[in-house]
């Protein structure tokens, strides 16, 4: 009987377990002391709790949830832990969408959807807050037709992860909540513990309060970045469609990447061999299988009570996935009518609905036996490069001792006014990072306003590159204002702070005083 209890356990377990597993295969050496530093996988020692910022608040309230976290342990533990998190968040969640007795079949959804390319190429990308919301989906997905408190607590990765998060969550739960208001959901007497899990049909209906409990959870999760997004008076420049469109990674095109869940817009966020032609192609049929086994998906007989909505949600996260590749003007008409439409520039984001559809579908065709084997042995198989930090791409470093000195000098100082980081660009690549190319580490470093260049440059198919100009008013006047000898006073600026061995002392920075220099960084005050 006690073994029997603890086997029980341990298989109702074993998703986590997977997916801590596959965290370490993943991460490897980025898993040792120091940060992971590539693109916005930016973290910083002892963040500031509530930076002066400006623009649309991307990292809100991510950035205050880490800098919270770290008043008890150090940063470079917050960001393991919400990396590993990911993973175990993402496999435990997709297992719990199917039936507890399937045992193999909840491994196998866990193992893709803690696997695959959509979440690889976002982790290149640095976007580990999207990437929380979306490993708590699935968790969010079941909640819809329980108590909005436990409804609240499943979205609460979402609503830390901010805007990108939460939009995905939206379009996922949306559509669930809606069409599940009016099927029957509680299991009919005799059904199966699958059913009374899944909430499947057979009983009662469900009150239209349910999507009103989905409404006010995904709007008062929304607040935090909402309202200072709305009074940011941040723009949103209309050729960011362009840049920011999906894009072939594979040899089908632009659909065939959506399809087998890629395409994201830069070829830096790619993974070696990533677009070989049986790679592509094993990708594309696992979807294939997915999709077939989500359109067969039986609990006790009854569908599942999110089954519909889900299916909604994919279908119209993959046509936002496409607008920017295939009708890109009316796109540019509603940024240039309203920056609020901004979101759906980087429409590959909302492909996650597709992803969680397709991992619960496989354990649906692949329930035991070598199949499901087979089904779980599958997603690393096929993308072996996302392995060991996808072959070195992601790799733990420390800060050097000059960025901390810098740091406290800054924030000692209680004399008001922003520093301006130079030289005039968004991203860094420094030799002690390996030469990784990561969001500029000042952004988040001190307690006062910093003022950067959030331009943005993308490289296009043909070689060409794109400029999209920033979203921070305030960032966009001081590029006009750089090179003035009254720059310094019109923008109210305190410090400079420049970074390289070139141009380490900018003309007309005369009257300044140098505060700190060391091997790579110059701090100047006025």
């Amino acid at each position: 009987m006690v073994a029997a209890v603890g086997g029980e356990r341990a298989w109702r377990l074993a998703p986590a377990f997977l997916g801590l597993g596959l965290a370490v295969l993943a991460l490897g050496p980025a898993l040792g002391w120091g940060f992971v530093l590539r693109y916005d996988l930016l973290f910083v020692p002892d963040p500031p709790l509530l930076p002066d910022t400006g623009g649309f608040p991307r990292a809100v309230p991510s950035d205050f949830v880490v800098a919270l976290l770290s008043r008890v342990v150090p940063a470079e533990v917050v960001q393991k832990a919400f990396l590993v998190g990911i993973f175990v968040l993402a496999a435990s969640g997709a297992a719990a969408l199917v039936p507890p007795e399937r045992r193999l079949a909840r491994l196998v959804a866990a193992a893709f959807y803690a696997w695959n390319i959509y979440l690889a190429q976002r982790l290149m990308l640095g976007q580990w807050a999207l990437l929380l919301g979306v490993a708590g989906l699935p968790w969010a997905v079941r909640a819809t037709a329980l108590p909005w408190p436990r409804l609240a607590l499943a979205l609460l990765p979402a609503a830390i992860g901010g805007f990108q998060a939460m939009l995905v969550s939206a379009l996922t739960l949306l559509p669930i909540a809606a069409l599940r208001s009016g099927t029957r959901v509680a299991p009919a007497e005799g059904g199966s513990r699958g059913a009374s899990v899944l909430g499947v049909a057979g009983g009662a209906v469900t009150s239209p309060r349910g999507v009103f409990a989905v409404v006010g959870v995904l709007g008062v999760f929304s607040l935090p970045w909402l309202v200072p997004a709305l009074a940011s008076g941040a723009v949103t420049d209309p050729a960011g469609v362009d840049a920011f469109a999906a894009r072939a990674d594979g040899p089908f095109g632009v659909l065939g990447s959506l399809l087998s869940l890629g395409g994201i817009w830069t070829a830096e966020a790619g993974l070696p061999g990533q677009g070989e032609w049986w790679a592509a192609t094993v990708r594309l049929l696992i979807v294939v299988v997915g999709v077939f086994g989500y359109a067969r998906l039986r609990v006790g007989g009854d569908r599942p009570g999110w089954w519909r909505g889900l299916a909604v949600a994919a279908g119209a996260g993959f046509c936002v996935a496409g607008f920017g590749a295939l009708a890109p003007g009316p796109l540019k008409w509603l940024i240039g009518l309203w920056p609020g439409f901004g979101p759906l520039r980087d429409g590959q984001v909302y492909l996650a609905p597709l992803v969680l559809l397709t991992a619960v579908g496989l354990g649906s065709v692949l329930r035991s036996g070598i199949p499901a084997v087979v089904g779980v042995l599958a997603p690393v198989l096929v993308l072996p490069t996302f392995a060991v930090g996808a072959f070195g791409r992601l790799a733990a470093v420390e800060y050097p001792r000059e960025w901390r000195e810098v740091q406290r000098i800054v924030n000692a100082d209680p004399a008001p006014g922003a520093l301006l980081s130079l030289p005039w660009g968004a991203h860094r690549a420094f030799a002690w990072n390996g030469g990784r190319v990561v969001l500029d580490p000042a952004t988040k470093l001190f307690d006062r306003r910093v003022i950067w260049d959030d331009t943005l440059l993308v490289g296009l198919p043909d070689g060409g590159r794109l400029r999209v100009r920033g979203e921070d008013p305030l960032n966009r006047r001081a590029g006009d204002l750089l090179g003035r000898p009254d720059f310094a006073a019109r923008l109210d600026v305190r410090y400079v702070l420049t970074v390289g061995t070139e141009n380490r002392f900018p003309s007309g920075l005369t009257g300044w005083t140098t505060v700190f220099e060391g091997p790579d960084l110059v701090l100047l005050r006025r």
